[in-house]
């Protein structure tokens, strides 16, 4: 299986739905495989049902047993939790998360229904597809082998942490400014694997848990983070942290952006952090002025503030500041 961005595989993960092919993600733990099936459902307007077969066992999906009194025999109530097209719509998608943390008799009573549909008595609406994900042995992440049988229903994207992906996310969902720019600034720390048994690490997932406590107070603040990445990382973006408090105010810079201060190519994590942070605060009324003062970093800044803004907002295109932008600009493809 080749490795593939996020973006990549949300776009085969939509084609794999409407050609009805059953998907397995696969990556390291923390990567964003949940969110990037629940983002496809947002993109295709339909539920997504999360479907946990690690905490079921085998009987739990065919159902309950139910005794027919009129022919004596008995007929299997499936879990109310599996898609029905009554209550759940005509479309959607079953995401089997962390299906092979599930025992292998879980994951073989499975087996009918990726292939074929259907398990006991209960059916799969038609317009409903099959998303599964989990973690690979390799990661020491709680997973095991999966059945070659199951395996072969399945087609397998194997996802990797990339920088530009997430940083697409991350404005998407509106992620602290702050976060996005230090993982920018230190793209090796974007997800790290533990080297023994650490229990903190570095993944997209904790720095998106990052994000809800660095505004705390700075007393604790680097405790908080050392708990979610590592002392490591910790330590480095608590001297971020310095570096963004130092920084000209957004609000000056809109207001002013010809005269106030503009860091030179020697400071990169001044430079990160102004474009990411203006990025966020663009608007058609001030993106005239943000350009002006962006046109002043180094030019790779430059681009990247571009870029973010009209991702956020892509009405941006249509202003006379991004004409004239992109007319000096011309061999960057936006």
């Amino acid at each position: 299986m080749s490795d593939m961005t996020l973006a990549i595989a949300t776009e085969c993960l939509l084609a794999n739905v409407a050609a009805n092919i059953p998907t397995m993600l696969w990556s390291p733990p923390g990567v964003g495989k949940s969110d990037t099936v629940r983002y496809v459902g947002s993109l295709l307007k339909c539920s997504v049902i999360d479907f946990r077969a690690a905490l079921r066992d085998p009987v739990d999906l065919r159902g309950l047993p139910l005794v027919d009194a009129k022919s004596g025999t008995t007929r299997w109530l499936p879990p109310a939790e599996l898609p029905q097209e009554g209550r759940d719509g005509k479309k959607g998608i079953l995401f089997m998360d962390e299906l092979n943390a599930a025992s292998r008799m879980m994951m073989a009573a499975c087996f009918g229904l990726v292939l074929e549909r259907k398990v006991g008595e209960y059916v799969l609406p038609d317009g409903w597809a099959i998303i599964a994900a989990g973690n690979r042995v390799l990661d020491r992440a709680a997973a095991n082998s999966m059945p070659t049988a199951l395996r072969n229903r399945f087609a397998h994207l194997t996802i990797v942490p990339d920088l530009q992906s997430w940083c697409e996310w991350a404005a998407r969902v509106g992620l602290h400014p702050l976060v996005t720019a230090f993982v920018r600034f230190r793209p090796e720390l974007l997800h790290k694997m533990p080297e023994g048994e650490e229990n903190s690490f570095p993944t997209p997932r904790a720095w998106e848990r990052v994000a809800k406590i660095c505004d705390a107070k700075e007393g604790i603040r680097q405790h908080l983070v050392s708990a979610l990445v590592g002392d490591g990382p910790a330590a480095e973006f608590e001297g971020f942290i310095r570096v963004w408090k130092n920084l000209p105010s957004i609000n000056d810079i809109l207001a002013n952006p010809r005269t106030v201060h503009c860091p030179s190519y020697d400071e990169p994590a001044q430079c990160y952090a102004l474009a990411t942070g203006l990025a966020r605060r663009c608007d058609k009324s001030n993106f005239t002025n943000a350009v002006a003062y962006t046109d002043r970093l180094p030019r790779e800044f430059s681009v990247m503030f571009v870029i973010d803004a009209i991702k956020k907002n892509p009405d941006l295109k249509n202003t006379k500041a991004f004409t004239g932008w992109f007319a000096r600009n011309s061999d960057v493809l936006i």
